[in-house]
This record gives structure tokens, C-alpha cells and sequence, in this order.
């Protein structure tokens, strides 16, 4: 069991952004229609600012243009010198960090929610870096206690090496909320009003966070990245073979050793080899085969949140 560090500082400036993947259209329609209508991102102690986050892929009703805006975040493109030829996703990655930013930075936005479908059977997960703080699994806690017969799941990831690349990285703390299964290109009614359910629940649990209210230590379980697995495959690169009909649609469900993973075209079934059960997570999601990603690999870990800190009104400077 682990523990993890509370801190408390209200957050005043909060940002909802949906659209990060063009093709995500729970999250891009929920944005088109708070930038007309943000009345109900409004809270008493704050008003979330509507992002549409990458217009250019939402307009073509694709992923990405050039690149991935949700892996060029980071602080070496951020901080790159501009060219004429610099891709679509990196011109808007900075212009997102003049806007949510400046990145590691006091000024930064306070919060980002970055709002994400997936083809995967996720059902609703919370997505948070490990180098976050308790707040964020304060926030999952409390969806999962007004949302009891909803199973709401955070996982954990940290990106490879020491820099951060999402959206929502360039704000001070963020996360992510994913729900699937959800085609792309294809918006669906229930997915939508979930998720817009839960925005409101999340930015209600910023004002009760913001007016002081007090969050008692806890345990939960979490979900910690712990790589990826790539499909089978030929000498030529190609598929041999795709998720086998056992593991299938099986999000954070326990995979033993020995259980099968992939069926190859040839008809034969491909076990897992690990030493010991893992929880795969984003099961052939349509958007990871460019990456090679066929699932990723979690363990579950039960964690001692602690209660947050007293809060600690922010600092004014008189000229």
C-alpha cells in the first residue's frame, strides 16, 4: 500500500477542454456548445473556461492532422523556436500554452479537465499522472460516492522519461476523463449526457473543494500503467493476428498468466506470458494501432489517500 501527499490551494481559474482528438465527439460537442451556452460551467467561486482544443482536427472530423496534440505538450515544443514548417498539432500546442499556460508556471491555469472518448470498454476512467497531487483521487473518490452503481476508475500514467506531453499538463494539475465504448467519428446520446454529468459533478467538487469543505483520508484502488503490448506480427511488420475474443472488451478485468490474448489469423491463440495478473486497459482502441499498442498493461494498487490540507487562501500583492 502506498501513500500519497495532500496539498490544498483554491482553484480560480479552471478550464474545460473537449476536442484534443477531433474524432472524440463527446468532448467536441460539449465544447461547441458551453462556448454558446457556459452558463453551467459557472460556480459560485469560479466559471471554467469552454476550449475547443484542436478546431483544425474537429473541423475534419479526424484525430490529429500532423501529429498527436495530446503527445506535444511538452516543454521542448513549447519552447521551440516557431518555423513555417512546424506541424499543425505544435503551432496549436503553443498557442494552447499561451492560453491555459505558460506551462510550469505561476501563471498557469489552475486546472484543465481534458474531455476523451475511446473505442476501448472503459466505461468512465479518470486518467492522472503520478506526479499529481491527492486532489485527483479526492475527485475520482467522490464521483464514485455520487455515482454508486457506476464503476469510475483511475489509472495512473507517467509518461516515459520526465516530461509530461498532455493537454492538460500545461495547466498546474489536470486530468483526464474518458469514457467509452464510443466509435470515432460517431457522437452517442447516452455517452454524451454522462459526460456532461460528470463535468458538472466534477466542478461541484471544485467548489466544495474551493469553500473549504473538509475531505477525509480514504483507501482506494488505483490502476498504474505499466506499459504496452503490441499486436502479434509479421516479419514485414504486419498484422498476424488481432485481440483474442477472451480478452476482448474485458477493460480492468484481471489477466492471468497463461490466458490468451491474441488469435492469429492462422488460428492458434497466443497466451500471456507475465509472471503475474495484470488489468489490460484501452483493449484495441482504434486510435493505438499507429502506435503499435494493442493494450496496456496496469496493476491494481491499493492506495492510502490522505485528507487534503487546510485551505490556504491565495496570496494578494498590493501595488
Amino acid at each position: 500500500m502506498s501513500s500519497l501527499p495532500g496539498s490544498r490551494e483554491p482553484l480560480l481559474r479552471v478550464a474545460v477542454t473537449g476536442g484534443t482528438h477531433g474524432n472524440e465527439m463527446c468532448g467536441v460537442y460539449l465544447a461547441r456548445y458551453w462556448l454558446q451556452n457556459p452558463g453551467e460551467l459557472q460556480r459560485p467561486s469560479f466559471s471554467a473556461m469552454p476550449v475547443l482544443a484542436n478546431p483544425a482536427a474537429t473541423a475534419a472530423c479526424c484525430r490529429y492532422l500532423d501529429c498527436d496534440l495530446n503527445r506535444t505538450c511538452t516543454l521542448t515544443f513549447l519552447g521551440s523556436t516557431a518555423t513555417p514548417d512546424d506541424p499543425y498539432e505544435v503551432k496549436r500546442a503553443r498557442e494552447l500554452n499561451q492560453l491555459l499556460g505558460p506551462k510550469g508556471t505561476g501563471q498557469a491555469f489552475d486546472f484543465t479537465l481534458d474531455l476523451h472518448n475511446t473505442t476501448a470498454n472503459t466505461g468512465v476512467c479518470l486518467i492522472s499522472e503520478a506526479s499529481h497531487n491527492s486532489f485527483n483521487l479526492h475527485l475520482c473518490h467522490y464521483l464514485q460516492r455520487q455515482n454508486p452503481g457506476m464503476p469510475c476508475r483511475l489509472f495512473q500514467y507517467e509518461p516515459a522519461g520526465t516530461e509530461t506531453f498532455s493537454v492538460e499538463s500545461i495547466s498546474k494539475n489536470g486530468i483526464c476523463l474518458e469514457i467509452g465504448p464510443q466509435p470515432q467519428g460517431v457522437l452517442r446520446a447516452d455517452l454524451f449526457s454522462q459526460m456532461r454529468a460528470l463535468v458538472a459533478s466534477i466542478l461541484d467538487f471544485i467548489e466544495l473543494f474551493n469553500q473549504g469543505m473538509d475531505f477525509p483520508a480514504f483507501e482506494m484502488d488505483i490502476y498504474r500503467n505499466l506499459g504496452s503490448v503490441d499486436f502479434p506480427r509479421t516479419t514485414d511488420g504486419d498484422l498476424a493476428g488481432t485481440v483474442h475474443p477472451q480478452l476482448q472488451d474485458h477493460d480492468f478485468e484481471p489477466l492471468r498468466p497463461g490466458e490468451p490474448i491474441f488469435k492469429l489469423f492462422s488460428g492458434e491463440d497466443v497466451l500471456y506470458e507475465g509472471d503475474s495478473t495484470v488489468y489490460p486497459v484501452f483493449i484495441n482502441e482504434a486510435a493505438y494501432y499507429e502506435k503499435h499498442v494493442a493494450f496496456l498493461k496496469s496493476e491494481k494498487i491499493r492506495v492510502s489517500v490522505p485528507t487534503l490540507l487546510e485551505l490556504t487562501p491565495r496570496s494578494t500583492q498590493t501595488p
